[in-house]
C-alpha cells in the first residue's frame, strides 16, 4: 500500500504512486485567492498529516495518496478556516476539489489604503503594496523588508506605521505594535484601523484607560464599524462600567450584521452585573450558538449556569437576584479571542499547543490526580525496562523554504538503542544511540533529533513536580476515549528535560505540551510538545514534536512496553526550517550482556542531538 500523503514538491505528476488530489482555493465569488493559503491534509488510516501552501494559481497538489477519507483544512489571512472531506477510493484516482473561503468579518482590511498611501511617491507605494501582499500570505520577513524600504522613502507616514504596527502585532510583539500604532494615529487621527488596533493592543496589555480612549475615537470616526464598538464594550466591562459596556455591545451586534454576535458574551456579562438575568441568559446562549468552539466558550457556559442559578433564586424568593459576575480570567478575552487571526503565525508547522485546543466532552469531570498518578506508574515501568530495548528506525528528512514548501528530501535507516536511568532522585539520564545501516556517513544537514522516548518522562514521579499539569477533559484519539493533560515547565523549577548548546554557551530549554492518556488503562498514546519561549540568542525558534506511542509485546519475556512508534519534529534552527518523521519497528530486548554492545554503538555526530545526562541540542560554533 502506498504511504500516507506526501508533498508534491520535487515530484512530478507524471511519476507518482497512489492517488492525486488537486485543491483549488477560491473566494466567495469563485475568484482565485489573492494570497497564499495553507492547506492541511489529514488521514486517520493510514495515519498521515501534510501541510502545503497554494501556488500563484491558488492551487496545490497532493501526490501518492492511499485509499482514505481525507480531511482538508484550508486557512488564509483574513478568511475563516474551512474544512472539507474528500474520498480517495482508488490508487489511480485523480481528484480536483474546490474550497470556497468566506471573509473573516473581524479581519483587518489590508487593502484599505486611505489618504496616507495616496500621497506617497510611486516607489514607496510599490514597496507598501509588496509589504501588504507578503502580510496576506503570512510572510513576515518579506513584509518587514518592504516596509523598511518604504519607510526610508517616506519617514513619517500613517499607513506605513499602521502596517508596521499590524506586523508587530501578528508577531505578538505588542509593545512594538503600540509604538507604531500610536505614531500612526498621531499622524492621522482619523485612521480608524490604526485606532481600533491600538485599542486592541492596549487591551491585551491591560492598559484599559488608554484602550478606552483610542476606541472612543475610533467609534466617533466610524460609528457603523462594529469592531470598535465590540472592543470598546470590553474596555468598559474591564473598568466595571456595565451600562456603557451593555450599550456598546448592543451597538456592535446591531451594526455587525451577524459578525457582531462576538459581542454577545460581553453583553451577557454586562447584563448579569446589572441584575438583568433573563436577558443575560439569552445573550450567553446566542454567543454559544454562534461560537461553540470559541476559546471563551467554557467561560460562556459557566456564566450561563450562574445566570440560570441567579434567575432560579430570584423566582424562588420573588425578588431580583443580582451578583457581581467577573469577566473571563482564563486568558482568552471574549472579544479578542473571536477576532484573533485564524492562521497560526508559523503555518509551515501544525498549530501551537495553546493555539488549537482539542474538543472535549461537555459535563465530564476529570479525575486529574488519578490520571496523572497512574500514567506516571506506567512511565516508571517504562524507565525500569527501557534500558533493554532497540529498534530499527526509518528517518524522513525535509528541508523547507520560507513558505513551508519542501525544497529537498532525504531518507535514512538506523539501528537504534536507548537507555534511561535515574542516577539520583529527580534526575533521569537519557542515552540514545544510532548506527547507520547504509548510505552517507553523516545525518542530513548534520542535525540529530532525539528524545522521543524521553518525552513521556514529564509524568515520571521524579520529574512531574517540575511541571504545571492540568487535566483539560475527556477527548478522543482514533475512536478511543482519552484524557487530555496539558503540561508546562514551572518557572521556579530547573529544566532537566533539555538544553541547547551553541559553542561554549548552554541554554536551558523549557517545554510545554499536551498528552493523550487512555481513559481505561491510563496509557500515554500521544504527546505533543513545543518550546515555552524561543531562544533568540541561539537562533533556536521552534521545536514542535509530536510523538505517538503504542504497545510492543515481547513474547519471550512475557512483557509489553509502550514505546514510540512515530515522531514528527518541526525545527526553526539557525535560519533554516526542517521537518522530520521518525518511524520505529522491529523492536527487540537486550540481554544484560548486550550493554557493552550498546556502548560500542555510540556515534559522535555533529549537530543538535541528545547526550548524557539530558537531551542536548548542539550546533557547531
Amino acid at each position: 500500500m502506498p504511504p500516507p500523503p506526501t508533498s508534491s514538491a520535487n515530484i512530478t505528476e507524471a511519476y507518482h504512486q497512489g492517488g492525486l488530489l488537486r485543491v483549488a482555493v477560491l473566494t466567495e465569488n469563485k475568484a482565485k485567492l489573492d494570497r497564499q493559503a495553507a492547506v492541511r491534509l489529514h488521514c486517520d488510516d493510514p495515519l498521515g498529516t501534510v501541510w502545503q501552501t497554494t501556488a500563484s494559481d491558488s492551487e496545490t497538489t497532493f501526490l501518492g495518496l492511499s485509499v482514505c477519507k481525507y480531511d482538508i483544512q484550508v486557512s488564509a489571512v483574513g478568511y475563516l478556516t474551512t474544512r472539507k472531506l474528500v474520498d480517495v477510493a482508488g490508487l489511480t484516482d485523480e481528484i480536483k476539489t474546490e474550497i470556497i473561503l468566506q471573509r473573516d468579518p473581524s479581519a483587518i482590511n489590508l487593502d484599505a489604503s486611505g489618504s496616507a498611501e495616496s500621497l506617497m511617491p510611486a516607489k514607496a507605494t510599490k514597496e507598501t503594496q509588496k509589504a501588504i501582499q507578503a502580510l496576506k500570505s503570512g510572510n513576515f520577513k518579506e513584509s518587514q523588508k518592504h516596509l523598511d524600504a518604504a519607510s526610508k522613502l517616506v519617514p513619517s507616514n500613517a499607513q506605513i506605521d499602521f502596517l508596521s504596527g499590524y506586523l508587530a502585532f501578528e508577531q505578538r510583539d505588542v509593545e512594538k505594535a503600540e509604538t507604531y500604532l500610536a505614531q500612526a494615529t498621531a499622524l492621522d487621527p482619523r485612521h480608524v484601523q490604526a485606532l481600533t488596533l491600538l485599542g486592541r493592543v492596549r487591551l491585551v496589555r491591560g492598559e484599559f484607560d488608554p484602550a478606552r480612549a483610542a476606541l472612543e475615537e475610533a467609534v466617533a470616526v466610524a460609528p457603523d464599524d462594529w469592531m470598535p464598538h465590540n472592543l470598546l464594550a470590553d474596555a468598559y466591562l474591564k473598568q466595571h462600567q456595565y451600562e456603557q459596556a451593555r450599550e456598546q455591545a448592543q451597538k456592535a451586534i446591531d451594526v455587525g450584521r451577524g459578525a457582531g454576535n462576538a459581542a454577545q458574551l460581553v453583553l451577557a456579562e454586562a447584563l448579569a452585573n446589572l441584575g438583568r438575568n433573563q436577558e443575560g441568559i439569552q445573550a450567553a446562549k446566542s454567543f454559544l450558538q454562534a461560537f461553540p468552539d470559541n476559546p471563551s466558550a467554557p467561560h460562556a457556559r459557566d456564566l450561563l449556569a450562574l445566570l440560570e442559578q441567579n434567575a432560579s433564586s430570584a423566582t424562588a424568593s420573588n425578588a431580583t437576584a443580582s451578583a457581581f459576575v467577573p469577566s473571563d480570567k482564563s486568558g482568552a478575552d471574549p472579544l479578542l479571542a473571536s477576532s484573533d487571526p485564524a492562521l497560526p503565525i508559523t503555518r509551515w508547522q501544525p498549530p501551537g499547543v495553546d493555539d488549537e485546543k482539542p474538543i472535549t466532552a461537555a459535563g465530564v469531570s476529570c479525575p486529574a490526580d488519578q490520571v496523572i498518578r497512574t500514567a506516571g506508574v506506567g512511565v516508571e515501568q517504562f524507565v525500569d525496562n527501557v534500558g533493554r530495548f532497540a529498534a530499527v528506525e526509518d528517518l524522513l528528512h525535509e528541508r523547507l523554504d520560507s513558505l513551508g514548501n519542501t525544497s529537498a528530501r532525504e531518507t535514512r535507516k538506523f539501528d537504534y538503542a536507548a537507555t534511561i536511568s535515574e542516577t539520583r532522585p529527580g534526575v533521569l539520564m537519557v542515552d540514545e544511540y544510532r548506527t547507520q545501516r547504509y548510505g552517507l556517513a553523516d545525518l542530513p544537514d548534520q542535525i540529530v533529533t532525539k528524545g522521543f522516548a524521553a518525552l513521556a518522562l514529564v509524568f515520571h514521579p521524579s520529574m512531574r513536580d517540575n511541571f504545571q499539569m492540568t487535566c483539560e477533559g475527556l477527548g478522543d484519539w482514533h475512536g478511543q476515549a482519552t484524557w487530555l493533560v496539558h503540561f508546562r515547565q514551572r518557572d521556579d523549577r530547573p529544566s532537566h528535560m533539555q538544553e541547547y548548546i551553541v559553542g561554549a554557551n548552554s541554554y536551558p530549554v523549557k517545554l510545554k505540551g499536551r498528552a493523550w492518556i487512555t481513559a481505561d488503562k491510563f496509557q500515554i498514546v500521544r504527546i505533543e510538545s513545543e518550546l515555552v519561549n524561543p531562544i533568540a540568542k541561539a537562533r533556536f525558534f521552534t521545536e514542535h514534536q509530536i510523538a505517538e506511542y503504542g504497545p510492543v509485546p515481547f513474547a519471550g519475556k512475557n512483557l509489553s512496553l509502550w514505546l514510540p512508534k512515530t515522531a514528527d519534529v518541526y525545527l526553526d534552527l539557525a535560519g533554516h526550517r526542517y521537518h522530520r518523521r521518525h518511524s520505529f519497528d522491529h523492536y527487540m530486548l537486550f540481554s544484560v550482556d548486550s550493554q557493552e554492545k550498546i556502548r560500542q554503538a555510540k556515534q559522535d555526530v555533529r549537530g543538535p542531538g541528545s547526550t548524557t545526562p539530558r537531551k542536548r541540542m548542539r550546533w557547531p560554533a
